[in-house]
């Protein structure tokens, strides 16, 4: 069973959002979203400064099985990216809600809105 942390926010593309405070938001991809991918062997990032639009591919993440996109979870601009994941992909299946985050997204606060809470996603998760 998928590990779902009560802190933060889901997207239903499988996105996990976390408030810095002052609008800036840690992004990566769940739990869940590792598990069905299978080990991860590639990350493609997009650039800090780079804007990035809710709901679009921002990014590839790939895995010994297939590619998949790395859909904004929030529009905005990036501020950071995980560098070490390009050495470390692996992290994301390791330690997805740690060490594993993607990217950091600078964002106007209404932009979570949209977003799922804890309990939400595992009514969508639990559904597939």
């Amino acid at each position: 069973m998928s590990t779902i942390p009560e802190h933060l926010r889901y997207s239903t593309t499988h996105e996990w959002v976390e408030d810095l405070g002052s609008g800036r938001y840690r992004v990566g991809i769940t739990d869940h979203a590792q598990e069905l991918l299978g080990d991860l062997v590639y990350v493609e990032l997009p650039e800090p400064g780079r804007g990035v639009q809710s709901g679009v591919t921002c990014g590839v993440l790939e895995s010994v099985k297939a590619a998949s996109d790395l859909i904004a979870p929030l529009t905005g601009v990036v501020a950071e990216r995980n560098e070490a994941l390009g050495e470390h992909p692996e992290w994301l299946n390791e330690d997805p809600y740690g060490r594993a985050w993607l990217l950091v997204l600078e964002a106007v606060p209404a932009a979570t809105a949209e977003l799922l809470d804890a309990a939400a996603y595992g009514r969508l998760i639990e559904g597939q």
